[in-house]
């Protein structure tokens, strides 16, 4: 069961990277490239619309939206274009990780967390 949902997982972030490099590519149609540059940035964001720690609607948008939105974008690809990206995407799987990146996005949580919890103290203290 675990190996089953780590591969669909890894599925997803291969696919992920498709329409990421589908969306960049010029011959993608331009209401096709903004569905998927969307649906890309929403995936690989760590910023969700609904966060993750909101039980089981936490994780409802990352089960239902990024699907929908993969499967959506990849019908609409053209095949030379959709074969395109999915060679980029193969290479790009390969590169090394940079985690570098963790303590910034960290730190902009913390920060938007922090300007959330001044305005609602300021709200209800009013």
């Amino acid at each position: 069961m675990i190996a089953t949902i780590r591969a669909w997982a890894r599925k997803l972030k291969q696919e992920t990277l498709v329409i990421y490099f589908a969306g960049r590519d010029p011959r993608t149609p331009w209401f096709v490239r903004l569905l998927a540059l969307a649906v890309a940035a929403y995936a690989l964001s760590p910023i969700d619309l609904i966060p993750d720690f909101i039980p089981i609607l936490g994780y409802l948008d990352d089960l239902v939206i990024v699907p929908l939105g993969l499967v959506l974008v990849l019908r609409l690809l053209p095949e030379e274009v959709k074969q395109a990206a999915r060679e980029q995407a193969a290479v790009a799987a390969e590169r090394p990780v940079n985690r570098a990146m963790v303590p910034i996005i960290v730190a902009i949580w913390l920060v938007l967390l922090g300007f959330l919890g001044l305005w609602l103290w300021r709200f209800f203290r009013s």
